[in-house]
Formats: structure tokens, sequence, C-alpha cells
């Protein structure tokens, strides 16, 4: 009987203990954290991604993914829900991409933001939000891989034409072409060079012109130089010739002065006394046209008015009866 209850107190010992290990790993696994459900729709490849993927925020783990499952709505469509921890800054503008681990070929879900829109993305368990999962860099590069391969093979032709024999041929016809510039630059070069020899006296030549050019400058511009003296005499002249101008100048103001003052009245006068000359003589020609005796006998005159002496009123009128 006390073997069979020391096995029955081992037995029961090694349970109490199993159940305490099984009951602290629980506790210290145990995920407290609150999260918040998102649907990430895909239309692409989601190769290497697993239930209980990390999903991580620019590089931040911040949830996990609880499960991947066919969209039903939507033939082809993939629907990937996601747990956040709750806290996270999930908007409208963000968006989601699959990014790999090194060279295992795991995938992990990498959220990010382009902060077109701030406005925070609500969801719950009742109404879970969805996200679009854009195509990764390899899916870009595999959807693209065709044209790549198709632009590579048309590159390779292109290389195979530019080394054909004949271009081959042209290209060395140019290399050698080259070489036979250089060659001729060299003979250039040969033949210059007494001409660069003669260089420095030519140089000191020309230093020389030039200081004689800077000396000839210094005197035109010096002031007791004979430029200067000579503009100085021609300025001279020029000021007593604008003073003669200016006499005379003078003068004819003053001889029209005397003419406008002087011998334009004369002149009106004697204008006016030829034009009352020219009247007498035109009225007397008139008088000689009518009475050609007046030139004889002299002109009859007038007979007497009322009042006059000699004046007598004619018969039979008025003023005679009285």
């Amino acid at each position: 009987m006390e073997n069979k209850s020391h096995a029955f107190m081992a037995g029961l010992f090694t349970l109490v203990l199993l159940a305490a290990v099984a009951a602290a790993v629980y506790w210290f696994n145990r995920d407290n954290r609150v999260r918040v459900p998102y649907d990430l729709v895909a239309t692409t490849n989601v190769t290497g991604l697993n239930p209980e993927s990390a999903v991580r925020y620019r590089g931040l783990g911040v949830g996990k993914v609880e499960s991947i499952k066919f969209d039903p709505r939507k033939p082809g469509q993939i629907l990937i829900r996601i747990l956040v921890n709750e806290g996270t800054p999930m908007t409208k503008s963000t968006f989601a991409t699959l990014s790999y681990q090194g060279v295992t070929g795991l995938a992990f879900v990498q959220l990010d933001d382009d902060g077109h829109d701030r406005t925070l993305l609500t969801s719950s368990q009742t109404q879970v939000a969805q996200l679009r999962l854009r195509p990764s860099f390899v899916d870009e590069l595999q959807r693209r891989g065709n044209n790549l391969v198709h632009q590579l093979e048309e590159a390779t032709s292109s290389v195979n034409k530019l080394l054909a024999p004949e271009n081959r041929q042209a290209i060395l016809d140019s290399i050698n072409s080259v070489k036979t510039a250089a060659q001729g630059v060299n003979r250039v070069a040969t033949q210059l060079e007494p001409v660069t020899k003669q260089l420095p006296e030519t140089v000191r030549e020309l230093n020389g012109t030039l200081a004689g050019a800077h000396r000839l400058t210094n005197q035109l511009t010096d002031p007791q130089g004979p430029l200067v003296r000579n503009l100085d005499s021609v300025g001279r002249a020029a000021d007593q010739a604008a003073s003669s101008l200016a006499a005379f100048q003078g003068t004819m103001q003053t001889f029209e002065g005397s003419l406008q003052q002087e011998a334009l009245p004369r002149l009106n006068r004697l204008s006016d006394d030829l034009r009352f000359t020219s009247q007498a003589v035109g009225q007397a020609a008139e008088t000689i046209n009518r009475n050609p005796r007046a030139l004889l006998f002299g002109t009859t005159p007038p007979p007497p008015g009322p009042g006059e002496a000699g004046f007598a009123w004619p018969s039979g009128t008025g003023g005679a009866g009285q």
C-alpha cells in the first residue's frame, strides 16, 4: 500500500507540474494586445505569404496575417485578413505590398502611406475596411518580363548586326583613319616647331610695340602734350569765330531794326503818295474822256447850288412860288 501511495503521489505531482508548465507557456505566449482587422484585396500572386506572417508598417511590426482565402464575390480575387495593432496610423491613403525576407522566400505584408489623404480609415469586426494590395517589385518584374526579353533580343540582334564582318571592317577603317589623322597632326606639329621657336622673339617684338603704343597713348593724354595744346588752340579759334558770329548777328539785328523803324514807314508814305497821284491822274484822264474840250478851255464849273451866288430856281417849281 505504501508503494502504491508513493506512486500515486509521484504521478499526481507530475500531472500538476505539467499543467503548471502548460499554464505558464500559455500565459507568456498569449497576446493581450487589441488588434483591428483589415482585408487586403489582391489580384496578383501572394507566393510566400502564409497565415501568421508578419505585418509591418514602414519596417515596424504592427500585426500579423490571420487568414488567406479567395473572394467568393469575385473569382480570381484573393482576400487577406490582417490584424493590426490598435493605434497604427491607418488612413485612406495607406496601401500594402508584399516584401520578402532575404533569400528564404517567405513574404510579409509591408504597409505604407503616400500621404494624399490623411483621413483615418476606421474598421471593426462587423464592418472590415479593405485596402488594395499593390503589385510588388517581383510582380512588376514578372509582368514586364516579356517586354524585357523582347527588348533584350532586339539589343542582341543590334549588337550582332554591329559586329557583322562588313561593320567590323568599317570600324577598323575608322580606327585606321583616326591613326592617319593623328600622324598628320604629328607632322603638322613637326612643321610648326620652327615657328614655335620664333615665338619668343615675336612676343618680345609685340611687347615692344605695345610699349610704344602705351607711350604714344600717354603722350596723347598728357595735358601738356602737343595734341592737347593744339586742341586748345583750335578751341580758342572756335571761341573767336563764335564771338565774331555773335557780333555779326548783332549787326544784322541792328540793321533789321533800322530797316523796320525808318525805311519801311518812308516806303509806306511813298506808296500812299503814289496811290493818290495815280488816282488824280485817273480822274483827269476820265474827265478828258468825257469832255475833250476841257483840255483846251478848261473844265466848266458846275452850276451854283442853293445858297450860292447866281443860283436861280427853275421856273414852275415850288421853290419859285415861295
